[in-house]
Formats: C-alpha cells, structure tokens, sequence
C-alpha cells in the first residue's frame, strides 16, 4: 500500500493511498480521515456518485471539521478501476470508469475487474482495520447518488457489519430506471432478476434486521424524478414497515453545495449509533 499524499486538517490527517485490490484485480485508490487522539475511532465509509473519484467528497464535503468534532475516521474510495484499457471503459460517464454502480459485474468486458461490491462490502473495511488504529466493530456507511444507492444496498445486504446508514439524493431503484438499467443490463446481463439483489426497494421486502437510515433529497434536484426515484423508496419503506427519516430540501439541487449543507447532520446521524 502507497501513500500517496497527506494533509493536516482539524489536528487530524486527511490522507491518500493507493494499493493492490484483489476484488478488482486492478490498483484501487482511496482517501482517510484520521481524526486526532490515540484512541481506535470508529469509521464511516463513503461512496461517491458518477464520474467521482476519491478525492471529490474529500475536497468538496468540508467533512472534516466535523469528523475531527465527532473524533470519527472516514475512508473515501475511487468509484471504480481506472486505466484498463476496456471497450468503452470511457465512452460515456454513465458507464463503465467512473460508473461501477457498486455492482459484481458478471458479463464481459466488465466481470474481471468491475467487482466494486466485493471491494467495498469486504476488501477495504478489511484493509483498514488491520492496518489503521480503527475500531472495524463500529462502522457506517453512507453515499451520495450512485453512491447513495451503493451506501443503502450494501448496508441492507450486511447489517451485522454496519450500525447506521445515510444517503444524499440516491438512486433509489436502480432496476426501475432506464438510465441505471443500462448499466445493469451491461454489467448484470439481461435476466432482471439478479439485478434486484442490488436494488433497495428490491431488498426492504426481504430484510430482517432493521438498521436506522437518514435520507436527505433536494427537491429542485434535477435528477429527483426521473432518475433518483424517491418516492418509490418511501412507498417501499412504507409497505415494508421499515423506519426511514425522509427529510425533502426545497431550493437544493445534487451539487456537493448541497451535500456540504447537511454534511454536519449526518456525521451527528452516524455519530449516535457509533459511539
């Protein structure tokens, strides 16, 4: 593992590394905050949306007054393998570099490498807590857009490995529209039903243990009906008796402007649960 950069910030470090992914069979980047003290902190994992990389929320979020407040780590990773040399790995920024959608792809040219709910579900929070002063125990999830949707799947699907949950406009039922059904067909193939175990609506119907969820939606998001689906998540959660805190935003869009105002809020959210 190579760092590959460091910065003080808050008395703490926010800090930059690269390493062998064995999940993506690929070099893997990834950011952590370290908050100051000695002590293991817990940690809260974020993923990022489309065309994002490690380093987007880690400059754009301003999370890290509040980690250092709340003396919680935070780890940022890249949203998929870069430089494969894949056809149409970079023809278009709703699929494949940049656009993993968090998703074992099984079809080609994606199945060996675009392995991204292995890394983050398994590699990485095992990488972390063997080689940082981290209390693997006490983890988070949470995410923005296709990062939402990653944050709410992967938290549902491994809830003994997580106490809370927390999304900024996600994609709520990635199977339901026609812009993330191209990624899933490309990526999962065309039988629809393998695409619902990574589909949150999909996965309320069938889960057990109850983890609390914060959602925060802009309601001048451009993306919010056509593509971001909120309002299925509410009806599923709803028939599903499943508790989710819904909270709708008037005047705000899907920039990180938006994602830096209620940072704060989500950071105190996690904060409860992993104290």
């Amino acid at each position: 593992m190579k760092l590959r950069n460091r910065h003080k910030s808050f008395d703490g470090w926010v800090e930059f590394y690269e390493h062998d992914s064995r999940a993506t069979q690929s070099p893997m980047r990834f950011s952590l905050y370290r908050p100051p003290g000695s002590e293991k902190h817990p940690v809260l994992y974020w993923l990022s949306g489309l065309t994002c990389t490690e380093e987007n929320f880690t400059q754009k979020s301003g999370i890290q007054r509040y980690l250092a407040k709340y003396k919680i780590a935070c780890v940022a990773m890249d949203t998929t393998p870069r430089n494969l040399n894949l056809p149409n790995e970079t023809a278009t920024w709703e699929l494949g570099a940049g656009a993993g959608y968090y998703v074992n792809a099984t079809q080609e040219p994606w199945a060996k490498h675009y392995r991204m709910y292995d890394y983050v579900a398994h590699e990485l929070p095992e990488l972390i807590s063997s080689e940082f002063n981290i209390d693997g125990s006490r983890q988070g999830i949470f995410g923005h857009s296709m990062g939402g949707h990653g944050a709410l799947m992967i938290g549902l699907r491994n809830p003994e490995n997580y106490r809370s949950i927390s999304a900024f406009a996600p994609i709520c039922a990635p199977s339901q529209s026609p812009r993330s059904q191209r990624a899933f067909q490309a990526y999962l193939g065309a039988d629809t039903r393998t695409w619902q175990e990574y589909d949150t609506c999909a996965l309320l119907a069938q889960v057990q243990t109850r983890l609390p969820i914060l959602i925060d939606q802009g309601e001048d998001d451009e993306f919010k009906d056509a593509f971001l689906q909120p309002g299925l998540l509410k009806a599923a959660a709803f028939k599903n008796d499943y508790p989710i805190e819904f909270r709708f935003h008037p005047g705000y869009d899907h920039s990180y402007y938006f994602v830096a105002s209620f940072i704060e809020n989500h950071i105190a959210f996690h904060a409860r649960f992993l104290s």
